[in-house]
């Protein structure tokens, strides 16, 4: 099996927060889905767990931070356009998000980004097809 990375995401509101997602274009994987916790697929490979905070508390034991007053990670989502950066960004802001940071073209790579309604910071991104060779 390969090496993977699972992250598991505290929320204060389960049934919101899926609905949030879900308004974004996101699907869950209902094997990994139950009262507690809900698998955001991101895809073929990858998901978030999404876990009531409750529950969440019992996988560790240390306070839940609380990311609008502290950075507790950076969650950073590629596309494969500036065109699907701006409509997934907007689609978060249109569903109770609120913008990370404005728009900002490099050149070589484009983002923007948004705080989700628990205040986790995504910053979704595209990237600038390398030149012919």
């Amino acid at each position: 099996m390969p090496r993977n990375l699972y992250v598991t995401l505290p929320v204060k509101n389960l049934d919101r927060s899926v609905d949030f997602f879900e308004a974004l274009g996101f699907s869950f994987n209902p094997q990994f889905t139950s009262e507690n916790g809900a698998a955001l697929v991101i895809n073929d490979n990858t998901s978030v767990m999404l876990v009531a905070e409750a529950f969440f508390s019992t996988l560790s034991k240390v306070p839940i931070t609380d990311p609008r007053k502290a950075t507790e990670a950076l969650f950073s989502l590629s596309l494969d356009s500036r065109a699907e950066v701006d409509d997934l960004v907007r689609k978060a802001i249109a569903a109770g998000a609120t913008e990370g940071h404005a728009p900002e073209d490099l050149g070589f790579m484009y983002s923007w980004a948004f705080v989700d309604l628990d205040g986790h910071q995504w910053g979704v991104f595209s990237m600038a097809a390398a030149p012919a060779g």
